[in-house]
């Protein structure tokens, strides 16, 4: 009412007004029905109940002082990583590290003063140092020795080596040398190689010529096998000029006076035997002979030289010339 006996407003409108209230809560009504149900399921499950357990541990957790600094400097070390990496510094980092390293290492006395080197004879000690990694800022504490041996057993000369450290500022380096074995052959390259048949050098050095000559495509890894069978019969060892290996399968004997021995590819040894039985009887490795085969079991064939043969016919009588040397 409104004081003078007269309703404020109308029944009507009022009642109008309270439909539209009760028609607009009615959905917020059922919304807030759905929330709580859907809430009542999370928490009665075992997944709802973890996943509502790590919301509230994440939303409880405050992080430590300084956390965001952290994670600044974090973040410009990655930047700084990605930038070094992309332009290719990363061995120039790693030097610059290796040096500070050493530089502080040697401030406490831990600095390589003296090398004791031996066993050296074809390598350098310069090479050897260079590649052992040793310079005169190398720090003996920082100085990774089985590293340094691997690269050092790269050079074919080196079989083994040893590095030993005694602090505070000495370095023992003892090497293993392969022995040179032989002189190799293989088309218009000559080497050295070790009994293993591991290449040590090119051929440059006249004090080995004195080696045994092997030619022919894998001959440097028989050689050792047929020149210790070749040891037995030191009269045609001494008489060898070279061994050649024809098709990597059998030996030729090429003899200083210039004959050609050809060995069968079975029992070269057998054949060798006969070789020497035949010139201490019949003196064969003396006369003027090209070439003697021994590749067939029952039978020796020989070719005389050329001025052993026979001369030739005369073409005007008529008769066939006959061929240089001839067999037997």
């Amino acid at each position: 009412m409104d004081g003078r006996g007269r309703l404020a407003q109308s029944l009507t409108w009022i009642a109008r007004r309270r439909g539209k209230t009760a028609e607009t809560a009615e959905p917020h009504a059922r919304a807030g029905s759905l929330r709580a149900r859907l809430k009542w399921a999370m928490r009665s499950s075992r997944l709802g109940r973890l996943a509502q357990r790590i919301t509230s541990a994440i939303v409880r957790h405050k992080p430590p002082r300084g956390t965001g600094v952290a994670a600044t400097v974090a973040v410009m070390l990655a930047s700084a990583a990605y930038g070094v990496v992309q332009g290719d510094h990363v061995g120039d980092v790693v030097t610059a590290f290796k040096d500070a390293r050493d530089g502080a290492a040697n401030a406490f006395g831990f600095r390589i003063e003296a090398i004791a080197l031996t066993g050296e004879k074809h390598a350098s000690r310069e090479d050897i140092l260079s590649v052992a990694g040793v310079t005169p800022t190398t720090s003996l504490v920082f100085l990774d020795v089985e590293a340094a041996r691997e690269r050092l057993k790269t050079d074919p000369w080196i079989a083994d080596v040893k590095l030993l450290k005694l602090y505070p500022s000495e370095l023992q380096i003892t090497i293993t040398e392969r022995e040179p074995f032989a002189l190799w052959q293989q088309q218009e390259r000559l080497a050295v190689i070790a009994e293993d048949g591991t290449v040590l050098d090119s051929f440059a050095n006249p004090r080995l010529i004195h080696l045994p000559l092997v030619v022919g495509m894998g001959a440097e890894t028989r050689a050792k096998e047929f020149l210790t069978m070749l040891d037995r019969f030191p009269d045609v060892r001494a008489a060898m000029r070279a061994a050649v290996l024809i098709g990597e399968r059998r030996w030729n004997l090429r003899l200083k006076t210039g004959l050609d021995v050809r060995l069968p590819e079975t029992d070269p040894e057998a054949a060798l035997d006969r070789l020497v039985k035949l010139d201490r009887d019949k003196k064969l490795l003396s006369r003027a002979i090209a070439v003697i085969d021994l590749r067939l079991a029952d039978r020796v064939t020989v070719r005389l030289a050329d001025a052993a043969a026979p001369p030739r016919a005369d073409p005007s009588k008529g008769k066939k010339a006959k061929k240089k040397g001839h067999d037997t």
